[in-house]
């Protein structure tokens, strides 16, 4: 089974959608995988998808769980085989987190349209298509 973390900045927009459009995408493809999503900071604990965010989802078919936010931990870190950082803000944060870690990597090699500040849910939908359907790609072969 491979294990996969998606994190962005609060885990109520881009970490979540990439969460679920993945689950909807390996059980799809029969692959045997445990994936969730996570924060790296503590500003939205507890909150849930944001709205618009599962309006993306649903308007696309993708099944989600009401869930709330949570904030990455070192039990993560040891615990998961890919660790998927939405931006390059994501990534200094798991950089001041976890110094000299090396198992965090960037989802889609450029930023991923952060849409709590472009409001722009469907450019943040084909971000996340992309990154989801090349990792699949990776984990399946």
């Amino acid at each position: 089974m491979v294990k996969i973390l998606f994190v962005c900045h609060g885990n109520i927009c881009r970490s979540p959608m990439a969460e679920f459009v993945m689950k909807d995408m390996v059980k799809k493809a029969g692959v045997d995988a445990h994936i969730a999503s996570v924060a790296v900071s503590t500003e939205e604990l507890g909150n849930p998808i944001y709205p618009p965010a599962q309006r993306e989802l649903r308007k696309h078919g993708i099944a989600f769980e009401h869930r709330g936010a949570r904030q990455i931990t070192q039990a993560d870190v040891d615990s998961y085989d890919y660790i998927l950082y939405m931006d390059s803000s994501n990534a200094r944060y798991l950089e001041r987190m976890f110094p000299g870690q090396t198992k965090f990597r960037s989802f889609l090699g450029r930023n991923v349209a952060d849409p709590w500040y472009t409001g722009d849910f469907s450019q943040t939908w084909l971000d996340i298509c992309e990154g989801c359907e090349n990792l699949l790609k990776e984990i399946q072969k």
